[in-house]
């Protein structure tokens, strides 16, 4: 058993191995390549969180998704790279969105060169990852476009909130659907259809990365409170300071809601304080991490992470299907 990539993913047969590391390795080469310009400073901006390290959590689903075919097609390491592309895009306007100091251990783009400069390195990353996607062929496009669409309105639906009489649980897994899920399920769709596969291959795998994408999410809730910088490679309590509902948080208010404990409805209000006050920030980590919501929220990365796990179910007995539910096992150990 072999572990590769940053993910930590285990493998356990030798040709497996060698295809996974060999993709992963012309994706970090691909990404480089995409972000070198004319201009030093772009390239300076546009490499920053490339250099900084990083999961390639999407990568990697795609190098697993396209042993279902032929592993050695043209299109999978482009495939890949547009995919990291695109989500490293996000990164630089999430960070501006959310005000958010590090990235990955080092400082955010928007705390090292300004809000503009982020948002502009955001926009080339997707041009770049737009100039690779038109050799894919235009069913590439329309996926990707999809996927884009999806991404984005998760967003909007983040910033504008529930709508009247909408549950916010239910609400929250909508958004994390968008924002999450459709990239990590286009991985998986990509892999799979630059590779040849079946198309209902192509659409097994599409359903894992969705679901996959959900429990990523939702580990990355928890990781948020439970986690040390170190661990997380951000600012522990982020999303708490900039006031970004996640699924502890949710589950808190719900139960303050219904059962109105004086600790949980206290809770509540200090998440609504100014959390800018480091001391207050501290404070509302530690209860947090001892909450009985923060427990749910992983029982909950389990189920979706074991949902992802069934969905493979149809597929044949292989190396490559193995490597999938452990990486099912990876994202909920992440979780704590």
């Amino acid at each position: 058993m072999t572990v590769v990539g940053p993910f930590g993913l285990s493998v356990r047969d030798q040709a497996l191995e060698t295809d996974v590391q060999t993709g992963l390795a012309a994706v970090e080469e691909g990404l480089l390549d995409a972000t070198k310009s004319e201009v030093p400073f772009i390239t300076e901006a546009a490499q920053h969180l490339i250099r900084a390290g990083g999961k390639r959590f999407r990568p990697l689903l795609v190098m697993l998704a396209a042993q279902f075919g032929d592993p050695h097609a043209p299109g999978i390491v482009p495939s890949a790279v547009v995919v990291e592309l695109t989500h490293l895009a996000t990164l630089y306007h999430d960070d501006v969105m959310d005000e958010a100091d590090v990235r990955r251990g080092v400082p955010s783009a928007n705390t090292r060169w300004g809000n503009s400069v982020a948002v502009l390195t955001g926009d080339f990353l997707f041009a770049r990852a737009s100039h690779i996607l038109a050799d894919l062929g235009p069913e590439a496009v329309r996926v990707q476009a999809e996927a884009f669409e999806r991404l984005v309105t998760g967003q909007i639906l983040e910033t504008a909130g529930p709508r009247e009489g909408q549950e916010p649980v239910g609400h929250y897994l909508d958004v994390i659907a968008g924002k999450t899920g459709s990239l990590i399920a286009v991985s998986g769709r990509f892999g799979a259809m630059m590779s040849g596969a079946d198309e209902s291959v192509v659409d097994i795998l599409t359903q894992y990365g969705e679901r996959l994408g959900t429990a990523f999410q939702l580990a990355d809730d928890v990781l948020d409170i439970a986690s040390d910088s170190h661990e997380s490679g951000k600012t522990p309590g982020t999303d708490l300071r900039e006031g970004i509902p996640t699924l502890p948080v949710l589950l808190l208010r719900a139960q303050a809601a219904e059962h109105g404990r004086p600790d949980d409805v206290e809770l509540c209000e200090l998440l609504d304080g100014d959390l800018t006050d480091d001391a207050l920030l501290a404070e509302v980590l530690r209860r947090l991490r001892v909450h009985p919501a923060l427990e749910q929220a992983r029982r909950d990365t389990i189920r979706y992470a074991e949902g992802a796990r069934a969905s493979l179910a149809p597929l044949p007995e292989c190396y490559a299907k193995s490597a999938l539910e452990e990486l099912c096992d990876a994202v909920v150990h992440r979780a704590g």
